[in-house]
């Protein structure tokens, strides 16, 4: 188990602390679970980092970085849904797209040779501003910032998501020739 394993998994047990955190009672309730995603941020940064920088990519992290990215993703937009903090169409049209990235993620790990699909800046940017997004929220931004984050995150999730379907169909059908 190498260090961005454990950072990984350090992510994805994050994931029940800032929803415990954000359903707790505490006045400041937002402000610690928003630590905890931020918290989330940094290993995330972190593990990919030290991975490609001393050659430390495992299997094992391929299969749980993004699985902990999406555990996180929706653990924020689900509980932000459902405290009307943000408008549930966020939630559809993100919370689809990541669905369709899992379904597709695994279509390519399990049948097609464990391809992964890489990460990109387009998925890179969107993953910037919807931490941007959720940060607005925590902070109490003014609304029009809010609205105008969000709607970038959105934008941006949606034109990662065209990118990664390009790559998906070119990886699938070099797959399908060899």
């Amino acid at each position: 188990m190498n260090i961005p394993n454990v950072l990984t998994i350090l992510r994805i047990i994050l994931v029940p602390v800032y929803l415990y955190l954000f359903y707790s009672t505490g006045e400041e309730r937002l402000v610690y679970a928003g630590t905890a995603f931020i918290l989330a941020g940094i290993t995330d940064i972190l593990d990919g980092h030290i991975a490609r920088k001393y050659d430390q990519i495992t299997d094992l992290g391929v299969v749980l970085d993004p699985l902990a990215d999406k555990l996180m993703t929706f653990a924020v937009l689900i509980s932000f849904t459902t405290a009307k903090l943000i408008p549930c169409w966020i939630l559809l049209i993100i919370g689809l797209k990541e669905i369709i990235m899992i379904t597709g993620g695994l279509i390519l790990y399990l049948f097609k040779g464990n391809q992964v699909l890489p990460s990109n800046k387009f998925g890179k940017m969107a993953t910037l501003f919807f931490y941007a997004s959720i940060l607005s929220v925590i902070f109490k931004t003014s609304s029009i910032v809010m609205r105008i984050l969000f709607s970038v995150t959105v934008i941006l999730n949606i034109v990662a998501f065209l990118n990664y379907l390009i790559i998906y169909i070119s990886m699938r059908s070099k797959k399908s020739t060899n």
